[in-house]
């Protein structure tokens, strides 16, 4: 993740985040210690010069880049939760998503970094599944495991209301930090847990692209959601930020292994499109959910891949597969 136009950040397995600068990359300019699993997601405030780290030890940690020295950076843990998956920030750093093994999926509204979220010092919105009248108080029961994560199984440790403290309102808005809980709906799996594996957000911010897993791990589906704004009416009243617009199932290939999404920053190549002609979203938004279209398959590799992104400059998608080889491809115009 590059905070400016040349340092940067990596997350790696070995629990470390590490800062780069272009002009000299044989060595770091600092390694940053506080996770105490693999570190999966690097997220960067540009207003507040914050970086902030997900990873499978369930905490969230925000580090001051503003202060930071050889040794590394000031750092505290922002929110924990179990079974987190994946975690980001919307383009404009007002919302944080947090995806679970568990099959939920958590929104803090109207974020703000410099708080550090404990039980009982964050408002809750009464949350229900997406597109669904089932409202949600508190999960309770365990889901199905991580794939490729080393979490352990127990409960899904999200805050029950009575643990939590009546929200504050600030004037003329919200409640800072205000959490919903969701559990996505996945069509033909109303009654079963899913694993949410994968998380990216438009870079418009306009929706939400969610990879889940069955639970018995043998069927996975990709899911578009569109982000649907307006605070609720009271604090407490049932919210649901996120509308199911397109969707495609997909047998499990490669299991085991967690597959990233990525959307296209612009104009250019989507394998899936919201329809053939690769319209963009806010031109083909429908009524009722819709199956995504498969505008073209590459294979380029001999192993799973694992990882694909798009260029944000040019007309240009990389993958990236578990041998370790990279493949560059253009579109043919």
């Amino acid at each position: 993740r590059f905070l400016d136009n040349r340092l940067f950040a990596t997350c790696s397995d070995d629990t470390t985040i590490a800062l780069w600068d272009l002009r000299k990359l044989n060595t770091k300019v600092c390694t940053l210690h506080g996770h105490t699993s693999w570190v999966k997601n690097i997220e960067y405030d540009t207003n507040t010069r914050l970086l902030v780290t997900s990873g499978f030890d369930g905490n969230v940690i925000i580090w001051d880049t503003n202060r930071c020295t050889e040794d590394g950076c000031p750092h505290k843990k922002f929110f924990h939760t179990r079974f987190l998956m994946r975690m980001r920030l919307t383009p404009d750093c007002s919302k944080m998503l947090i995806s679970t093994s568990s099959g939920y999926l958590l929104i803090l509204h109207d974020l703000d970094l410099n708080k550090s979220l404990e039980v009982g010092s964050y408002p809750i919105l009464r949350a229900r599944r997406t597109a669904s009248g089932s409202d949600i108080t508190a999960p309770g029961s365990a889901g199905p495991r991580a794939v490729g994560s080393p979490c352990h199984q127990h409960d899904a440790g999200l805050p029950t209301e009575k643990h939590l403290s009546r929200p504050s309102q600030r004037e003329g808005g919200s409640p800072r930090n205000s959490l919903e809980v969701l559990t996505p709906e996945v069509p033909g799996e109303r009654d079963r847990g899913n694993c949410i594996t994968s998380l990216q957000l438009h870079p418009k911010g306009w929706a939400t692209l969610l990879r889940c897993s069955s639970n018995t791990d043998d069927q996975e589906w990709t899911c578009v959601y569109e982000f649907q704004e307006g605070a609720p009416v009271r604090p407490v009243a049932p919210r649901c930020s996120l509308r199911l617009t397109h969707c495609i199932e997909e047998a499990n290939v490669g299991r085991g292994y967690i597959k990233e999404l990525c959307f296209s920053p612009d104009f250019g190549i989507r394998l899936l499109g919201f329809d053939m002609q690769c319209s963009e979203l806010v031109d083909c938004l429908p009524k009722e959910a819709s199956p995504l279209r498969e505008i073209r398959s590459l294979y380029s590799h001999n192993d799973v891949v694992l990882t694909t992104k798009f260029s944000p400059t040019h007309c240009q998608i990389a993958s990236g597969c578990l041998s370790g080889r990279v493949s560059l491809y253009q579109p043919k115009f």
